[in-house]
């Protein structure tokens, strides 16, 4: 019977394992692919000390462990050699049939991590703990909490997807966000009241702004989307029903151009009520609208609400200006301070006095174009101590 092979301190090594001359260890199997494979530790059992000036390791027979139920759980060693841009540029190549804007989010990500450290570690070995780490350095180092949640979004199915293959045993991007990082997004609030009139009073009477008062009135009393509400032709008013058929959006991208897109989601598409205000509006804005000697046409779409200097129809990023250099001039004039006010924020303001005035929750929805009831819902979390007055004088008749 051979003598079994023993370490420099007298322990019996098992099969597979050899101690070298430098008294490092080593484990040699077979991998998934047939193909042998060796680890190394400067220690065999976990009790064992590190030799001095030796970088921390896990122990050979808690390698040997891991090995053992990787290999029984078929999880492919070294998580494929992938490391973590690698798998993302993996993941969004897989993702056909999404949106410009979307594309433009994965590149950006990936262009961020070539630039990180954390891009090039090896996917096997992203901790939980690492992965918060990193998300609340990115933090520390300037990024919003809205950005930190897109780059979130990308690399948790990536890491699903790499589970899903078996390349490693648990997703490290699993966490609640909001568990690792303080949400430091502006809330965007609804105008009072009087500051609404105020805002809508400054507009029509100024020389330079007025040419966008019905624009931003009609943004005020419907609610929609900025892209939405650009991307409206005159085929879309519905002026002897009294209503806007929402069903498309406009945007514009820096390699693209002009695009005509379906609504943010499947409930977007539906059809908003005017009142006689909103329709004189757009009447308003029909016949004051100067008519190139060429239409525009964006994907067979044309007579769009506004143009630019160019002839092209006015996007977002238009009258985000606009309403900035309204608040601008305003607050110059004024020791009364316009708060921050946005295309959004007009229908963050027009679902608010909805709610006030309690329309049903279910049809607040269906105008606004929600996917979730709870995004409506939440509209009323905003309601004030006097539309609580109000509605209690409503119920009880006092």
């Amino acid at each position: 019977m051979s003598e079994k092979r023993r370490d420099k301190r007298g322990r019996i090594l098992r099969n597979g394992e050899i101690q070298t001359e430098d008294g490092r260890y080593r484990y040699k199997y077979i991998d998934l692919f047939g193909e042998t494979k060796y680890v190394y530790s400067w220690r065999l059992d976990k009790n064992d000390r590190m030799p001095a000036g030796k970088k921390p390791e896990p122990s050979l027979r808690e390698k040997e462990k891991q090995i053992a139920a990787d290999l029984f759980d078929k999880i492919i060693p070294d998580g494929g050699g992938l490391t973590v841009t690698e798998l993302v540029e993996k993941y969004t190549s897989l993702k056909t049939g999404v949106r410009p804007s979307t594309r433009a989010n994965y590149k950006t990500v990936i262009n961020m991590l070539k630039k990180e450290n954390f891009g090039r570690e090896r996917i096997d070995r992203v901790r939980i703990s690492d992965a918060k780490l990193w998300l609340i350095q990115l933090q520390k180092n300037g990024r919003g909490f809205s950005t930190i949640r897109t780059i979130r979004g990308i690399l948790r199915p990536a890491f699903q997807m790499a589970m899903d293959d078996d390349l490693i045993r648990k997703n490290p991007f699993s966490f609640e966000l909001a568990t690792v990082i303080y949400n430091d997004s502006i809330t965007r609030e609804a105008l009072t009241r009087e500051d609404e009139r105020n805002f809508l009073k400054f507009v029509k009477e100024d020389s330079h702004f007025k040419k966008y008062y019905e624009g931003i009135y009609i943004l005020f009393n419907t609610g929609l989307r900025i892209s939405e509400f650009v991307g409206l032709t005159r085929a879309d008013i519905d002026f002897k029903n009294m209503k806007i058929n929402v069903d498309h959006q406009l945007q514009r991208y820096a390699k693209i151009g002009y695009r005509i897109e379906k609504p943010k989601t499947e409930s977007g598409i539906r059809q908003v009520p005017m009142t006689q205000e909103v329709a004189d509006c757009f009447r308003k804005i029909f016949k004051s609208r100067k008519y190139p000697k060429v239409e525009p046409m964006i994907d067979g779409y044309s007579g769009f609400l506004y143009l630019d200097k160019n002839g092209m129809p006015t996007v977002a990023l238009h009258w985000d200006k606009y309403f900035q250099h309204i608040c601008q001039k305003y607050n110059q004039i004024y020791r009364n301070q316009m708060p921050k006010v946005t295309p959004h924020v007009c229908r963050h303001t027009f679902c608010s006095r909805m709610a006030a005035a309690r329309m049903n929750p279910k049809t607040l929805q269906y105008i606004m174009g929600h996917s979730d009831i709870s995004v409506t819902l939440n509209t009323y979390t905003h309601l004030g101590f006097e539309d609580a007055i109000e509605e209690m004088r409503r119920i009880t008749g006092n």
